[in-house]
């Protein structure tokens, strides 16, 4: 995934931008950047952030970078900001999404455009210079970003420095949310994947994008240049597990959201005749947090933390390309405490499973603690499909999901097709109930179940219409 943060100001912008783009960091641990145009270059700055804090790695660029305008990022993959000499003058970019027809892009605009790209260490083209590509095979820098976006099969967000200011784009399907704050004495603007990212830095929420509408910011004032155009089809995970608590996209807040999804769980039990009698509703840090107190509320019962996160020197578990490391990263970063687990009814809630390798190294470690029970609740449906746009329940191969995995042994293939995927994803049917059985006893749970698909969208509370879904039912 990644975050991306812009700034146009009327003073010094580059100690907002620093603050902005940290703020994004619980977005991606690979690398940072940033740039401040002074008025005649770009000052930039790009590092490796896998084993320091964002804010560790750029403290020694701030002095030099002075300027009123100011684009970074952080990203899992692709070093970025990019800064091109182009036909429309310099262009600074940055982006974040995923372009699935990569390859082909790349073959056309070398085949019939005599483009070149610089290869990456780890041999691939980087996203953010094939978009600024794209963008420069049009006259107008406006046509050319709306080029760029019809061309990307998947979804591209990013925010633009040129012609005196900053274009922010929100992808074709608004599936990444893009807002803008306005500084509350007038200085000037910014526009943020997370809007929680520049509530301490004194902007105000002004202007939410929509689908594939395009923004031209300045110091003094910002105007859409091409207005939303596009069905919504916004990613549901972001509000469920990748979001930060305090943002706010389509008017639901994140940590609300999650909470309600517990509440959900609870009543969905409770109708279904699945409630348990527990001595404590507890989460698995941090995102499933939200979702336990929320049950817990619900169900009228004790919460409480028997696992406690140990986060000042840990980064997030699924980053590390190794299995085994981001097992090991994640049974490090949990601490259980044995007075809260010990001859105790516990049930756990988790925001989603994708493989169910590290929740089952910490089940492992919670039964060794000898509890008396042990239920286990996911605030989302089972996930089924590898993500096709932002990554993010992205695996090395679809089957590696712990459902998919699971259906295989049911059938008794190494292979499913789609009318089996679909059988085992009805909820309620007998061949659901199967398939979360056998997930149930691989981890060992006392009890388990998932929250169905239209009580999560319930609680994220806008028309489902405009979610995507596509990682539990495959809707694209």
């Amino acid at each position: 995934m990644g975050g991306i943060f812009g700034i146009c100001s009327q003073d010094e912008c580059a100690m907002d931008l620093f603050f902005g783009v940290d703020y994004h960091s619980h977005l991606g641990t690979r690398r940072g950047g940033m740039a401040v145009f002074d008025g005649k270059r770009y000052n930039r700055a790009i590092h490796n952030i896998e084993n320091s804090p964002f804010r560790t790695k750029f403290e020694d660029d701030l002095p030099e970078m002075t300027g009123h305008l100011g684009i970074g990022c952080i990203s899992d993959g692709d070093p970025q900001p990019v800064i091109i000499n182009s036909r429309f003058g310099t262009l600074a970019l940055v982006t974040v999404g995923r372009i699935n027809n990569k390859a082909e892009l790349v073959r056309e605009l070398v085949s019939k455009e005599n483009a070149y790209f610089t290869e990456m260490s780890t041999g691939q083209i980087n996203d953010t210079e094939l978009t600024a590509a794209l963008i420069c095979q049009k006259g107008e820098l406006l046509d050319g970003i709306r080029y760029a976006q019809e061309k990307i099969d998947g979804s591209m967000s990013m925010i633009a420095s040129a012609d005196g200011g900053l274009y922010a784009v929100r992808d074709r399907f608004g599936r990444t949310p893009l807002s803008i704050g306005k500084k509350e004495n007038g200085g000037g603007y910014c526009v943020s994947l997370e809007s929680s990212a520049y509530v301490n830095l004194g902007y105000k929420a002004y202007y939410e994008l929509g689908p594939g509408e395009i923004v031209f910011m300045t110091p003094d004032g910002v105007r859409s240049v091409w207005k939303p155009d596009g069905p919504m089809k916004m990613c549901t995970f972001l509000w469920l597990y990748y979001g930060f608590p305090t943002s706010d996209y389509e008017g639901t807040n994140v940590e609300e959201m999650r909470y309600h999804c517990g509440q959900n769980l609870a009543d969905q039990d409770r109708e279904n005749g699945a409630a348990v009698e527990v001595d404590c509703a507890a989460g698995i840090p941090d995102s499933g947090t939200p979702h336990a107190i929320g049950y817990a509320n619900q169900a009228h019962i004790p919460f409480a933390r028997p696992l406690i996160k140990y986060t000042p020197t840990w980064p997030r578990s699924f980053m590390p390309k190794d299995q085994s490391i981001r097992n090991l990263i994640a049974r490090m970063k949990l601490i259980p405490v044995d007075s809260l687990i010990r001859g105790k009814k516990l049930l756990l809630v988790d925001d989603s499973i994708v493989r169910g390798t590290q929740l089952r190294g910490i089940m492992d470690e919670m039964l060794s603690f000898q509890p008396k029970e042990l239920h286990g609740r996911v605030a989302c449906p089972p996930i089924l499909y590898d993500c096709k746009y932002l990554n993010f329940t992205r695996t090395a191969r679809q089957n590696e999901t712990i459902s998919r995995q699971t259906i295989m042994k049911l059938e008794g293939t190494d292979s499913v097709t789609e009318a089996q995927v679909e059988k085992y994803s009805a909820f309620g049917t007998p061949h659901y109930r199967c398939l979360v059985e056998e997930i149930r006893k691989s981890l060992n749970f006392t009890t388990l179940e998932y929250l169905s698909l239209d009580g999560m969208l319930s609680a994220v509370g806008i028309d489902k219409c405009k979610l995507c879904t596509y990682c539990w039912n495959g809707k694209e």
